[in-house]
């Protein structure tokens, strides 16, 4: 019976080398000479702290720019708000989504089985086991969920026949 699985994952080794090369323009940029703005991962989530907000505003833009040619989906981060920190600077956490919600899984379950295809959908953690008897089914779900907004990026990965 085939079947594939639709996951939500980001490819961490790329998002290192994308902080890297982040904190490396930051370094060397005129506009943040003396703002000691740092860029740092910690806990599956950005902390970025500067001199004030439109410097942290910027680094984001630096980072989102690395991140966007590392192919590193834009729609992972869960962007907080920028808050102030110790000694009049600001801070702002992004947190990088990885795995599907059991929230939205449920959605895209109830969304695939209102398409009314002969088609088994199986939450396993944090991604969807979709088999069916048909590849052709399969393919069509595929193309749905593409088409519909979770949130989050979807890759679909292990299609077995």
């Amino acid at each position: 019976m085939p079947s594939f699985d639709v996951v939500s994952n980001v490819d961490w080794q790329e998002v290192d080398n994308a902080l890297n090369q982040a904190n490396k323009e930051l370094a060397q940029r005129y506009d943040f000479k003396g703002a000691n703005t740092k860029v740092v991962l910690a806990e599956q989530a950005f902390l970025i702290e500067s001199s004030d907000d439109f410097k942290v505003k910027a680094a984001v833009e630096v980072l989102e720019g690395k991140l966007a040619k590392r192919k590193v989906p834009l729609g992972a981060l869960d962007y907080g708000t920028i808050e102030p920190a110790h000694g009049g600077r600001a801070r702002q956490s992004i947190a990088v989504k990885c795995g599907i919600d059991t929230e939205v899984a449920r959605a895209m379950v109830k969304a695939v089985k209102g398409l009314k295809i002969k088609v088994q959908v199986a939450v396993q953690g944090d991604t969807l086991r979709v088999s069916g008897k048909k590849r052709d089914l399969l393919q069509e779900v595929i193309t749905f969920l593409r088409e519909g907004d979770y949130g989050q990026p979807l890759q679909f990965e292990n299609f077995r026949d």
